[in-house]
């Protein structure tokens, strides 16, 4: 009887470790477009993306850089933005680390920002949290792209 425990445990186990696959750096290097994204801070859960919106980033084999603003030119005065940032990034098994060198509001520079990675087809699903303590922010970050370019 004391087998089935046991049993029950490598089994879960083995099932998780199949869940974090390897993403290979040729896999994760092209342009990418965000489709959906969503913060969750606490026990609320808010859409930080919409189609008021355009988010592209791009990885190369050492660089990553993202660039997002509105689609109505800066004519709407409740999302007229345009953000830019990029740095360095590692890749190990699933977790990459972006190593934020620039961006727009500069109290989120010089940061490191982990995530776990998992590609589907042509889609790149991050998740991971972000938090800059001199802003207030410490929130979990789901992100999901799609392929534009390898």
């Amino acid at each position: 009887m004391k087998l089935i425990p046991a049993l029950i445990l490598m089994i879960i186990i083995g099932a998780s470790c199949n869940n974090n696959k390897k993403v290979q750096q040729s896999t994760i290097v092209g342009t990418w477009q965000l489709v959906v994204a969503t913060s969750t801070e606490k026990d609320s859960t808010t859409s930080t993306f919409n189609s008021k919106q355009k988010m592209i980033k791009i990885i190369n084999q050492t660089h990553f850089a993202f660039l997002s603003h509105d689609l109505h030119n800066g004519k709407d005065s409740e999302i007229a933005w345009f953000t830019a940032g990029g740095g360095t990034y590692t890749l190990t098994d699933s977790i990459y680390t972006e190593h934020l060198d620039y961006f727009s509001d500069r109290q989120w520079e010089n940061k490191k920002f982990d995530f776990v990675v998992k590609i589907v087809n042509d889609t790149l699903i991050q998740q991971g949290i972000e938090k800059v303590e001199k802003l207030g922010i410490d929130h979990i970050i789901i992100e999901k792209y799609t392929r534009v370019t390898n």
